[in-house]
């Protein structure tokens, strides 16, 4: 069971005030080529992510010590806790390390197992979206929604990596969406869940993403009046995939898709 709107609400502040401070540590390091290693998995790992996830969990830490926190940088601490944090302190490091604007840094609160809260904030763009279970969404402040555009002949649609998806059983789903959509670009990675959720495009797909990547989306797509579930239509961070949509447009997007 979900927290009341008061507990949602004072996670939802601090964890917008905590992205923001996040998004300060990555500017320092942003606007340029940035030296990075890479992880066990062959992406890419920079100082900016890692002294940003270490100064949210401190500051969690010091709040709320019986959370529990999921990062991508600094794995899991206090697992079985009521509330967990979720952090990808920064998501589309690849764009970062270019200098492109397009990376965010990434809250999710979980309550009692089901997703309460979703920060994600854009540092160079200075924009912000969040959302709090029964709270709405919003946009720098002002309350947004996904757009109503209800045919997909209308609609944009993106994905962060065509030749991923194109290599992957969804490619010709991918194909099919593409052919009939008003136009599909690669505006990807959490920016691209960002846009549906302000009404700015109607569908994101990612047939890959950890929880960190999908933290806050299942709230803040879901707050905004759409849709965010796995490609097989489980409203779940925990999928291994992901697909944003304004909600009119979500069953026809998975059935293209499934082929």
């Amino acid at each position: 069971m979900r927290g009341g709107t008061q507990e949602v609400r004072e996670l939802l502040d601090f964890a917008t005030q905590l992205a923001l401070e996040a998004g300060d540590v990555t500017l320092k390091y942003f606007g340029g080529v940035v030296d990075h290693d890479a992880k066990g998995d062959g992406t890419p790992v920079t100082v900016a992510d890692q002294e940003a996830e270490r100064l949210i969990r401190s500051r969690v830490e010091a709040r709320y010590p019986e959370h529990s926190i999921l990062g991508e940088e600094y794995g899991e601490s206090n697992e079985g806790a009521r509330v967990r944090w979720i952090l990808d302190p920064i998501d589309a490091t690849r764009s970062f390390m270019r200098g492109v604007p397009l990376y965010g840094v990434l809250v999710g609160i979980e309550i009692d197992g089901e997703s309460a809260v979703g920060v994600a904030h854009f540092p160079p763009l200075r924009e912000t979206v969040a959302a709090g279970a029964g709270l709405g969404c919003r946009w720098n402040g002002s309350p947004c929604r996904v757009s109503a555009i209800d045919r997909l002949e209308e609609a944009v649609v993106c994905t962060t990596d065509v030749e991923r998806i194109l290599s992957r059983p969804e490619g010709s789903g991918w194909r099919k969406i593409q052919q009939t959509a008003a136009f599909s670009r690669t505006w990807g990675d959490c920016y691209g869940h960002a846009l549906v959720a302000t009404g700015r495009i109607e569908a994101q797909v990612d047939p890959v993403m950890a929880p960190w990547d999908a933290g806050p989306f299942l709230t803040i797509v879901t707050e905004a009046g759409g849709k965010f579930t796995t490609l097989g239509g489980e409203a779940t961070l925990h999928g291994g995939s992901g697909v944003s949509s304004n909600g009119v447009l979500h069953d026809e997007v998975l059935r293209l898709l499934r082929g």
